[in-house]
């Protein structure tokens, strides 16, 4: 993180830039020197954007990573009302392989038979009610 400042007749101006040169601040606001972003801090810290994802995964369950028959997506009522839904698509092809809106009636849990499913890496995806994406790979054997 780059942090500049430029003085300008008595008002001080404060810029923020993350690795890629990206402004993520800009303002006169004093305290901009506590400002915080949603990018990996000087120090290597994790981020709150990378917590909340750690911490959605710790909730979540995938097995038997590689996959040869069913796999089985479970995860807990923590992240049950985050959930829109549970999408899998094969790395190399754009479309969906599976899809499914999480409603009540899964009990948060998900089976994918993938017995007729080519060998490769697949996206997990899951879309939460608040637009984020996250995304695991999974192997089929």
């Amino acid at each position: 993180m780059v942090t500049g400042i430029l003085v300008f007749s008595q008002t001080e101006i404060y810029f923020k830039y993350d690795e890629a040169g990206n402004q993520r601040y800009r303002g006169d606001n004093t305290n901009a020197k506590q400002a915080t972003d949603n990018v990996t801090n000087p120090t290597g810290n994790p981020t709150a954007q990378q917590t909340a994802e750690q911490k959605f995964w710790a909730e979540v369950g995938i097995y038997p990573v590689p996959v040869k028959d069913i796999l089985t997506i479970q995860w807990t009522s923590v992240v049950d009302e985050l959930i829109d839904t549970v999408s899998m698509y094969q790395y190399s092809v754009v479309s969906w392989n599976f899809q499914q809106k999480n409603m009540p009636n899964l009990n948060r849990q998900v089976q994918i038979n993938m017995t007729g499913y080519y060998m490769g890496v697949y996206v997990l995806s899951f879309t939460l009610k608040d637009g984020r994406v996250y995304t695991k790979n999974i192997i089929k054997e």
